[in-house]
Order: C-alpha cells, then sequence, then structure tokens
C-alpha cells in the first residue's frame, strides 16, 4: 500500500507554486499531475513534470487535501501562553526539501514577542538560513510572518533574516541530526 504522500494528485484549480530551490513563484495549471514528496507544517512539497514545487496550507484544497486547522487561544492565555504558542508554529515552518523544522534546524535564533498599546501582541524574529545564497529565504521568512500572525492577539510579525552567526549543522538539535545522518 502506498503512503498518502505518495498518492498522484491532479490540480482543481491554478494554485500558486513556489519552484524549489530557486524560490520563484509560478501557477500550476488546472489539469497538472503530480505527487506529495513532504507534507509538514501544513505546507506541501510537491513533484510536478519534474520539479519540485512548495504549495502553501492554505491552497491544500488545490492538490486535494485539507486546509490547516485554526488555532485557538483560551481567552485568559497569558504572555507566556501565546510565546509557548508562537514556538509551536515556528515548528511547523519547514524548509521545503528538509523534513525537520526551522527550530530543530537551528535556523531561528530568537522570537521575542511583545505587548502593543492597543492590548494585541508583536513577534520579533531572528531568523538565519542553512546557506546565505537559499533561494527559498524569503519563502521561509513570509512562512514564518503567515504561522505566527494566525497566532489569535499575534497580530504582527517583524521577521529579520541574518546571517551572523553563520548557521552550522551544531545549532541543529540531536534528533534534528540524527534524522538528517549530520551526527
Amino acid at each position: 500500500m502506498r503512503h498518502r504522500d505518495q498518492e498522484p494528485f491532479v490540480v482543481t484549480r491554478e494554485v500558486k507554486a513556489v519552484l524549489v530551490p530557486a524560490g520563484v513563484e509560478v501557477k500550476l495549471r488546472v489539469g497538472s499531475v503530480g505527487y506529495v514528496t513532504q507534507a509538514l507544517g501544513g505546507s506541501f512539497t510537491v513533484a510536478v513534470e519534474g520539479n519540485l514545487f512548495r504549495i502553501a496550507g492554505a491552497d491544500a484544497d488545490a492538490i486535494g487535501r485539507e486546509l490547516p486547522a485554526a488555532i485557538h487561544l483560551p481567552p485568559d492565555a497569558t504572555d507566556a501562553d501565546v510565546e509557548r504558542l508562537a514556538w509551536e508554529q515556528l515548528r511547523t515552518c519547514y524548509d521545503p526539501e528538509i523534513p525537520v523544522n526551522i527550530v530543530d534546524l537551528g535556523l531561528v535564533y530568537a522570537c521575542e514577542i511583545s505587548r502593543q498599546p492597543d492590548g494585541n501582541r508583536a513577534a520579533a524574529v531572528r531568523l538565519t538560513l542553512t546557506a546565505p545564497g537559499c533561494g527559498m529565504g524569503e519563502v521561509l521568512v513570509q512562512d514564518v510572518k503567515d504561522k505566527l500572525t494566525q497566532v489569535p492577539t499575534l497580530t504582527s510579525a517583524d521577521v529579520e533574516l541574518v546571517f551572523d552567526p553563520p548557521w552550522s549543522r551544531e545549532m541543529m538539535s540531536e534528533a534534528a541530526r540524527l534524522q538528517t545522518g549530520m551526527m
């Protein structure tokens, strides 16, 4: 029996996709046939016509998948609750080519939550890439912003892409090094 992520799909509506690893936005046509190579964190890496593309979770229906569930926060949530949920959201962000979330990869250097005058919250994130020239950098930055602003009361996310200190595999969690064979 084939795993669901290896089953073919047919694009049912024109859908925005990002060419991996170039980071160029394209549109996949209705009727295009492909298969999912990675379905992690609510987004999808798909193979279509010999190329890899990333499709956002919000467009899951275009390939016959379910939309991600909404995030809930109790009305009496504390700042610590929001920060915990923000880190959980960061763990749903994946490099389209690596099946490890960006937190465990060691790409997130900081995530600070602050209160705004209107009572809402803002996030300030410092993020790096495994390689400075990675074409997916802006895609990851936007994914982080999108995921963080799904957290109730978190109305803005400033994501700074930094390269100092440079990323190295020692920044990965032990589990991530084991999973990728980088022990």
